[in-house]
C-alpha cells in the first residue's frame, strides 16, 4: 500500500521527472536519503519509473491507435510481437483476450505508417480484423496525468516545483546553442537528440553522465541540449505505476460516438473525471477515446451509468476491459542498462 508520501513523491515526479532528490527532500519536507529509499522502493515494488518522451507535434510525428483482432491462440504473441517495436506504447489486451489495441507513432504525413507496420508483421499472427483511428487531440493523458495519481501535493509544493522548473529554463536559455525559432515549431532532431531520447525513454532519471556516453557529448553540452528540449516543449517527463495501488483495479477502454458540434464540449467534460486517466478525439464512427480506472466492478458500473450516463451528448458507447498491460508509454529495457538516478 501507498502512505501519503508515496503518494507526494509521486505527484512530485509527475510536476518534474528529473528534479534532484535534494529538491524533492525539500518540497516534501523529508531527508534526501528518504526520498532516494522511497524511490527505489517504488521502483521495485510499484514498477514507478519515469521516462521521457518527445511531443509528437513538436518533432514531425503523428500518432495512430490500433485495434487488431486475432486468433485466441495467436494474440498474445501478436501483442509481444508490438510491445518489442520502438514505435509502439500502450500495447494492450483487451475484450476477451483476443483483442489488442496499441498507440504507433509515425513520422508526420506517413498516412499508411499503420499499413506498412501489418505488413511486417509475420501473417502466422492470425489476424482476423485491423481498424486504424488518428489520434486529433488529447484532452487527458500523455502530458496531463491521471488526476488520482497527481492530488497529493499543496498548491504551494507544486508551485515550488513547477517555479524551479521555469528558473532553469531561464538560466540555460541565453547559452543554449539552438535558435530560439526552434520553439515555434517544428523540431528538427539530430541523430544524438534521438540517442537522448531512446536513452530517457528507457530511463528519465538516467544520469548526465550516462546521457553523455549515449550521445558522444560533453555533459554541458547534454544538460544544455536537454534542458532547451524541456523549454520549447519538445520533450517531457511522464509517470509509470501499476494504477491499481492507486485505486485503478479495474481498467475498461472506452469507445464512444459524440456528435462533431458537442465533441469539444463532452471531451472537456470527461477530462475532469477522476475515473478518466486518458481522453482522447479520435478519426473513425467511435469520434472520443477514453481510459477508465475505477477501484472495483461496482464502481466501473456506477460511472457508466451515473458518470457516463449524465453526458448526454454520447450517442453510443463500447466498454472493452483491459485484461492486460504488457507496454506502457516507455521503451522496455534491456538486461543489463546501466542506471544511475540523476
Amino acid at each position: 500500500m501507498l502512505d501519503d508520501l508515496d503518494r507526494a513523491l509521486i505527484h512530485a515526479l509527475h510536476i518534474d521527472g528529473r528534479a534532484p532528490f535534494t529538491q524533492l527532500a525539500t518540497v516534501l519536507s523529508v531527508s534526501p536519503q528518504t526520498v532516494s529509499r522511497r524511490y527505489e522502493r517504488l521502483r521495485d515494488q510499484a514498477a514507478l519509473r519515469v521516462v521521457g518522451l518527445p511531443d509528437p507535434h513538436l518533432t514531425g510525428h503523428e500518432q495512430w491507435l490500433l485495434r487488431l483482432r486475432a486468433d485466441s491462440e495467436t494474440a498474445l504473441n501478436l501483442a509481444h510481437a508490438l510491445v518489442r517495436r520502438q514505435d509502439t506504447s500502450w500495447v494492450y489486451l483487451t475484450g476477451g483476450g483476443t483483442e489488442i489495441v496499441a498507440v504507433l507513432e509515425t513520422p508526420l504525413g506517413m498516412a499508411h505508417g499503420h499499413s506498412l507496420l501489418l505488413h511486417e508483421l509475420p501473417p502466422s499472427m492470425g489476424l482476423t480484423a485491423v481498424s486504424a483511428h488518428h489520434l486529433l487531440h488529447t484532452y487527458r493523458g500523455w502530458r496531463t496525468p491521471w488526476r488520482m495519481s497527481a492530488n497529493a501535493l499543496t498548491a504551494r509544493q507544486q508551485r515550488a516545483l513547477s517555479g524551479q522548473r521555469l528558473t532553469e529554463h531561464d538560466a540555460v536559455s541565453s547559452v543554449s546553442s539552438v535558435s530560439s525559432a526552434e520553439c515555434d515549431g517544428h523540431v528538427q532532431l539530430t541523430p544524438a537528440d534521438h540517442a537522448l531520447l531512446d536513452a530517457l525513454r528507457r530511463d528519465g532519471r538516467t544520469a548526465v553522465a550516462d546521457l553523455a556516453v549515449g550521445t558522444g557529448w560533453s555533459p554541458a553540452t547534454v544538460t544544455r541540449r536537454l534542458e532547451r528540449l524541456r523549454a520549447c516543449g519538445a520533450i517531457f517527463f511522464d509517470i509509470e505505476i501499476d494504477p491499481a495501488l492507486l485505486g485503478g483495479n479495474v481498467k475498461a477502454l472506452l469507445w464512444m460516438a459524440v456528435a462533431p458540434a458537442h465533441l469539444d464540449e463532452a471531451a472537456t467534460a470527461l477530462a475532469h473525471h477522476d475515473e478518466l486517466a486518458f481522453v482522447a478525439h479520435t478519426t473513425g464512427p467511435t469520434n472520443l477515446v477514453a481510459q477508465a480506472l475505477c477501484r472495483d466492478t461496482k464502481a466501473l458500473y456506477r460511472y457508466l451509468t451515473h458518470g457516463l450516463g449524465a453526458v448526454k451528448a454520447i450517442r453510443a458507447m463500447e466498454t472493452a476491459p483491459v485484461l492486460r498491460i504488457l507496454k506502457a508509454v516507455g521503451t522496455i529495457a534491456s538486461p543489463g542498462l546501466p542506471h544511475r538516478p540523476a
